[in-house]
């Protein structure tokens, strides 16, 4: 009899811990859920430097940037990124209080990277989260001057390419700005663009000096696309129909 009385407080023991390893492990399930959506949203084949994936990352709710190991998403085995998540898990039977943990993972950017890869349990580096200074902002595209210098043509007249042409050296634009200019009949159609990395839409400007009309726009996100045709000059100098 004594040695029943003896094991029953060592079961209940035991069954405690496992109900507080229970609690704890399911907490650590949400905070590794958290690393995993992280790892979705990161997820891409656009090439990415270190930094760009840091920065994306540290820009996650719920998600701190301890590390960031690689030099970009295309390079060798791509970028590692060790995040630290919290999860909270709370069962009001056994459990007095929520029980929070907070866990590191480390997930993989790359072209090789499989879609909802499962994050790694690591250790949490000691040093604090890391910063990640803005992206520079491209230079704007001047639609307000191109707007205001472009010849005006009158009905029954004709566009004069070499003088649109000198309008668009005479902007002075930033060297990361190209520049096209053609002429289809009596119409002369302008490109501004920026270079696109082949996935988001390109930033461009288009214009058309025409008997009658002069116009400058930007085309819409959808035909800015890769492979959509929206910034070329042949675009300004006949439009695409607006996207449905």
């Amino acid at each position: 009899m004594r040695r029943r009385l003896l094991i029953v407080p060592l079961l209940l023991a035991a069954v405690g811990c496992a109900l507080v390893r229970n609690s704890e492990d399911h907490a650590t399930d949400t905070a590794r859920e958290t690393a995993r959506k992280a790892g979705e949203r990161l997820y891409g084949q656009r090439p990415r430097t270190a930094e760009e994936v840091g920065r994306s990352a540290s820009g996650l709710d719920g998600v701190e940037v301890l590390r960031v190991t690689g030099t970009s998403t295309h390079d060798g085995d791509g970028v590692d990124v060790v995040v630290r998540t919290s999860g909270t898990a709370y069962d009001d039977r056994f459990d007095a209080q929520p029980v929070t943990v907070r866990r590191c993972f480390e997930v993989r950017v790359s072209p090789r990277s499989e879609w909802r890869e499962e994050p790694r349990d690591v250790d949490c580096p000691d040093n604090p989260p890391l910063t990640f200074a803005p992206p520079p902002e491209p230079p704007p595209l001047p639609y307000g001057e191109l707007s205001a210098k472009l010849p005006r043509v009158p009905k029954g007249g004709r566009a004069d390419e070499a003088e649109v042409r000198r309008v668009v050296a005479a902007l002075d634009l930033h060297p990361e700005i190209r520049t096209e200019v053609a002429a289809d009949g009596d119409r002369v159609g302008v490109l501004l663009s920026l270079k696109g990395n082949g996935f988001d839409p390109q930033d461009c400007l288009l214009a058309r000096v025409a008997p009658g009309a002069t116009e400058v726009w930007t085309p819409p996100r959808i035909q800015r696309m890769p492979g959509e045709g929206g910034c070329t000059v042949s675009n300004a100098l006949t439009p695409l129909p607006p996207p449905h």
